[in-house]
């Protein structure tokens, strides 16, 4: 894997904190700032690449939207036994493609992946057995949401699963303040301080929306999802898997 520095882009003070962006800056840091933000983020990756081993079916694809530097596409390709399969990971930054590729190529999967640089709007999921959004669809617009997920839903083949990790809202005041001072607690044993995860919060709160897992159970059943599990949840993390 390419090496990455400490993430410290938060830890001076801003006289103006910008909104979040997947930029060189984050780009840089991000495999130091997924690991001491998100909890549980190895146990997510792992398990979704043994999701990959049990349900991707031959000749056919796995996407990968919202790739970053592709730590889901390798976990898939190390699991996947099945012949004729292809990954396709997305992202809209391009400073994630570029360290992406880069990971991809050390690595030397047995299944191809190709890496696309575009908006996940405008790609079409086709011939797919799984598709995963790992930490995505928090940062796409609410009312966009709906769209997404049915045309997520149109191109899996029966049988096929949507793997969805989501920051999630509780739906009580009290209840969601808990889970969020249990999350800034978590990341200050792993050595942010308070101006570190303030000024993070400040950044992120214009740009990642978050929804409850009601509201994603209700998105993805409308959308004709048979079943919606909630597999994982740490503090306000959850991942879900949906099932054609």
């Amino acid at each position: 894997m390419i090496s990455s520095g400490k993430d410290a882009i938060y830890s001076s003070p801003l006289g103006q904190v910008s909104d979040f962006r997947f930029d060189e800056n984050v780009a840089e840091v991000f495999p130091d700032m997924i690991q001491r933000s998100v909890p549980g983020y190895n146990t997510i990756v792992d398990a979704i690449g043994q999701m990959a081993g049990r349900y991707v079916q031959a000749g056919t694809q796995l996407y990968d939207l919202g790739c970053s530097l592709g730590a889901v596409s390798l976990a898939a390709s190390r699991y996947i036994q099945v012949p004729d399969c292809k990954i396709i990971g997305v992202d809209n930054s391009k400073a994630m493609v570029e360290r992406c590729q880069r990971h991809i190529q050390a690595f030397k999967s047995a299944v191809p992946i190709e890496v696309i640089c575009d908006d996940l709007q405008n790609v079409a999921i086709q011939n797919a057995s799984m598709v995963v959004m790992n930490f995505t669809l928090q940062f796409i617009e609410p009312g966009q949401r709906q769209a997404i997920i049915q045309g997520i839903f149109d191109g899996l083949k029966p049988g096929g699963i949507l793997v969805l990790s989501e920051k999630i809202r509780h739906p009580s005041e009290q209840g969601n303040e808990l889970l969020i001072e249990l999350h800034h607690e978590f990341k200050r044993r792993n050595g942010y301080s308070e101006l570190e995860i303030s000024q993070k919060r400040t950044a992120l709160e214009n740009v990642m929306k978050t929804d409850s897992f009601e509201e994603h159970a209700k998105r993805l059943q409308q959308a004709g999802f048979s079943d919606v599990i909630l597999w994982f949840k740490c503090f306000n993390f959850t991942s879900i898997v949906a099932i054609k």
